[in-house]
């Protein structure tokens, strides 16, 4: 059942290249429909303890401003590629919101790319800087047991994403699943009895070597059978004003949607 103090903001549901497309002129591309204009795949989920982002993609200071969020309290990551955590320099501001470093809950996989990626936040030469200037983090492992943020239970879902191994994330009886195209067996029961499911569906078709496409999404739509979906980490050719025929309930994201979870 939906919590009215919980509310899951997709700061993003764009692809990795965004919408619209540099150099592209296609119908999406240049359309005047808002739903249209899509930022790298990203959430938020806002609890009175404070708020979870769950990974930082390039536009998230743009994301941030747009929606009125003013910080998060902690930070949540799906997997290390570019689009999920190229974003991470925004985060500099919110220590000193929060008078402290930001915790930051990811994989050993995945902190180990942030630092190669990130060197200078991890300079030595660095560390007397004042908060502001860099970002201050610090790192919270994970693996696939469930694990608690700001008194949220969050449940692990391990996905396939092409050649790589990333995670959706349960909370309560919403599911966040970006970047996948196949799940594993022992990951469905995981995704039973949800309110709310949010999942990657790339394009129309065909299917993709590590993303979802229509058929495949509504097909695991149809075996978790909750209450309502969207489709997410879309290209520009997902048409929002034009959608193909989907089943009640399912829905494509947009940059701004609110859900009460």
């Amino acid at each position: 059942m939906a919590n009215p103090n919980r509310t899951l903001v997709v700061l993003g549901c764009g692809t990795s290249v965004g919408v619209p497309m540099i150099g592209c002129n296609c119908a999406v591309c240049s359309s005047g429909n808002p739903k249209n204009n899509r930022t790298r795949a990203s959430v938020l989920l806002q609890l009175p303890a404070g708020n979870i982002l769950i990974d930082s993609g390039p536009e998230l200071r743009i994301q941030f401003v747009r929606e009125k969020i003013p910080v998060a309290h902690a930070l949540l990551y799906t997997h290390y590629h570019a689009d999920h955590i190229y974003g991470l320099d925004d985060v500099r501001l919110f220590p000193t919101i929060l008078r402290g470093p930001l915790p930051v809950f990811c994989t050993a996989e995945v902190e180990t790319v942030i630092r190669q990626s990130f060197q200078y936040i991890f300079n030595p030469e660095t560390e007397h800087l004042p908060i502001g200037v860099l970002p201050k983090i610090y790192f919270q492992r994970i693996t696939a047991e469930p694990f608690d943020i700001l008194g949220e239970r969050i449940t692990p879902i391990p996905l396939t994403h092409g050649r790589f191994d990333v995670f959706g994330f349960r909370i309560g009886d919403l599911a966040y699943c970006t970047d996948a195209n196949a799940i594993p067996e022992s990951s469905w029961p995981l995704l039973a009895g949800l309110d709310t499911l949010i999942l990657d569906c790339l394009r129309p078709g065909p299917e993709h070597p590590s993303h979802f496409a229509l058929a495949g999404a509504l097909d695991v739509i149809d075996r978790v059978r909750p209450k309502r979906a969207y489709l997410t980490h879309l290209s520009h050719q997902m048409d929002a004003s034009h959608p193909p025929p989907m089943p009640a309930g399912v829905e494509f994201a947009f940059d701004g949607l609110r859900i009460q979870c």
